[in-house]
């Protein structure tokens, strides 16, 4: 594409936009959300677009529908860069960066299978300190197993929302 051309997706009217995504994580972000395509909503995705802050990113823009908190804290975890746009009349009034709690609880499961939290008679929901978001590092508070980015994508795709 010629510097001089623009990318056209339309505008939504009520919805949410998820810029900045890392090129290449637009689909795993869709899977975090749960959004297969026959839910009816209208939704578009641009992926390895050009971008000032990142090289390159993707976007996802979903029409009529808001995330929950924990939906953002998933989108955090694989897209630390993203910011979360509220549409409402064709116009954006809340803007804000998605932002990785220092301990993440509840979310994805410890990947030690001797973990406590692992155990289905143990009322005890996985919590993990944040190390490192570039590149991410979790370490488990329970049994202190260290999770790598890419244990905590493939996690969470096969979640889905």
């Amino acid at each position: 594409m010629a510097p001089s051309e623009g990318l056209l997706v339309r505008r939504i009217r009520e919805g949410t936009v998820i810029d900045h995504i890392p090129a290449g994580r637009a689909l795993a972000v869709l899977r975090i959300l749960g959004i297969t395509g026959r839910e009816g909503l209208r939704v578009a995705v641009v992926m390895n677009v050009e971008s000032r802050k990142l090289g390159w990113k993707d976007i996802v823009k979903v029409e009529g529908r808001h995330l929950s908190s924990e939906e953002v804290n998933r989108i955090a975890l694989i897209a630390p860069t993203a910011t979360i746009n509220i549409v409402k009349d064709y116009r954006v009034v809340e803007k804000k960066r998605v932002k990785l709690p220092p301990v993440i609880e509840g979310i994805i499961s410890c990947t030690n299978p001797t973990c406590i939290t692992r155990k289905p008679r143990e009322p005890v929901r996985p919590r993990f300190r944040l190390l490192s978001e570039h590149p991410l590092r979790l370490q488990c508070v329970y049994c202190g197993t260290i999770m790598e980015e890419e244990d905590v994508l493939e996690q969470l795709e096969e979640q889905g929302g």
